[in-house]
Order: structure tokens, then C-alpha cells, then sequence
């Protein structure tokens, strides 16, 4: 079944500030993705790096400080943009890139291509806007790939939001009819928290898509299982999201 679509346009500041204080990851838990998309890069780009869907910038700045490019961000959400870590956010989404023909050495697309409602058209001005032979880079939770999440080991009715994601087939056919080719997909991991208690603390649930879709006894019952887990166990929190690289 396909998952409804949430408008992100609508994220106002109370989602966006929840996004902000749960799914900001530390630097030090992102070293394998500093890793995988340094690879994916391959030869340091010759022009900016887009962040598509930037939300409150956190890897507009990582990639800054990583990489030692420009970024330029794009996020369709008012209240993600006046929370942004990254200077000078534009307004905009997959379906209106405010930038020039061939103006970008790399797009990157993170947790955002499921809130993509015309992949294929996405695709189409995303090519509009890269170099020849510049790489698209999707992070993202794919059907059947995301069973591992600390968050579908708690609330397992997540999962079947999850299912109603694009699939990769299905981003790599969008993109396929802009002309891109598929290079690469691999999970990759990072360390979401330092313990269970610390993950607890900064769920919310405005900051996850799938726990949106949750009734309140499901949500509550969830927090339930992950509180009481957290008594007993601790430990960094790993989890793994996909790395899906067109080009």
C-alpha cells in the first residue's frame, strides 16, 4: 500500500524544531557516511553540492566542513529554513530547483525522496541542474531494507509505513527516464545515540515521518517497550541507512 504523502511545506516550527533537537546526529556517529559519500564523490567536485531537502542544515554544514565545497541548500519548509545551521537556504523543492542549467557537481537527497510526490519529474530537474556525469545521492529507508531500525524494533507498525516508500526499483526507474544510471547501493551505518535511554529521551514524534502515521496507543505502547528496554540495556544505538548513488 502506498504511504500518503506528508507535505513538508507544511512542517511548521514545533515539527521542525523536533526534527532538529531528535535527528541531529553527532559528527562523530557520521564518520561512515563522511566515508561513503567522500567515495561516491570520488575527485573533489569542481562546482557546489546541492543539498535537496535540507531541512535544518545539518549536512549542508557537515558537507561544507567535509568536503571543503559549497553547498547550496534547498528546503520547501518555512519553519525548516528559518532553523537551518546553513546560511542562505533557498526556497524550493524537487519540482522547482531555483538554480541554473548544469550549475551543481553533485545532489544529495537525504531521507527526503519519499516525500517526493512525481519522482519522475524530480529526476527530470535534477538533471536539469547537474553537470554531465555528476552523481545523485540518495539516503534513504527503502522497503525491505529498513527492518534493522532501532525504530521498527519498537514500534513495528512503522514497518508497513515504510513498505509504502519508494522502492529502489522504483527511484531507479524515475531516474532512469531522466537518463540516470544506478552506480551503487549500500547500507551504511552511523551511531544514532549513545544508549537506548539517550534515544528515548529524543524520540519525538514529529520528528520520525513513520510514527506519524501510528494511532496513539500504538505510539504510547512503543514508548513503552523502548523505556523499559533502556532500563536493561546500553550501548550506542547503530543504525543503518541505504546510500543509493545514480549518475
Amino acid at each position: 500500500m502506498e504511504m500518503p504523502a506528508v507535505d513538508v511545506r507544511t512542517y511548521g516550527t514545533p515539527a521542525a524544531a523536533a526534527f532538529q533537537a531528535s535527528r541531529h546526529v553527532t559528527e562523530e556517529g557520521l564518520t561512515d557516511w563522511r566515508d561513503a559519500v567522500g567515495r561516491a564523490l570520488g575527485t573533489p567536485p569542481t562546482g557546489p553540492i546541492l543539498d535537496l531537502g535540507s531541512g535544518t542544515g545539518l549536512w549542508a554544514t557537515l558537507f561544507t566542513r567535509w568536503f571543503g565545497v559549497d553547498v547550496l541548500a534547498v528546503e520547501p519548509s518555512a519553519a525548516m529554513r528559518e532553523l537551518s545551521m546553513h546560511p542562505g537556504v533557498m526556497a524550493g523543492d524537487a519540482a522547482r530547483i531555483p538554480l541554473e542549467d548544469e550549475s551543481v557537481s553533485a545532489v544529495w537527497l537525504s531521507t527526503v525522496i519519499h516525500h517526493v510526490p512525481d519522482l519522475e519529474a524530480a529526476a527530470l530537474e535534477i538533471r536539469r541542474v547537474l553537470k554531465p556525469g555528476a552523481p545523485v545521492l540518495v539516503r534513504a529507508a527503502f522497503p525491505g531494507r529498513c527492518g534493522d531500525l532501532t525504530l521498527c524494533e519498537f514500534f513495528p507498525q512503522t514497518l508497513a509505513v515504510m513498505d509504502g516508500y519508494p522502492s529502489v526499483e522504483t527511484v531507479r526507474a524515475a531516474f532512469r527516464s531522466a537518463g540516470f544510471g544506478f552506480e551503487s547501493l549500500a547500507a551504511v551505518p552511523e551511531v544514532f545515540a549513545q544508549s537506548l535511554s539517550e534515544y528515548a529521551d529524543r524520540l519525538d514524534r514529529y520528528a520520525f515521518t513513520p510514527l506519524r502515521f501510528l494511532t496513539d496507543e500504538e505510539y504510547e505502547a512503543g514508548l513503552a517497550r523502548l523505556r523499559q528496554a533502556a532500563r536493561l540495556e546500553s550501548g550506542p544505538v547503530i543504525d543503518k541507512l541505504d546510500l543509493l548513488v545514480l549518475r
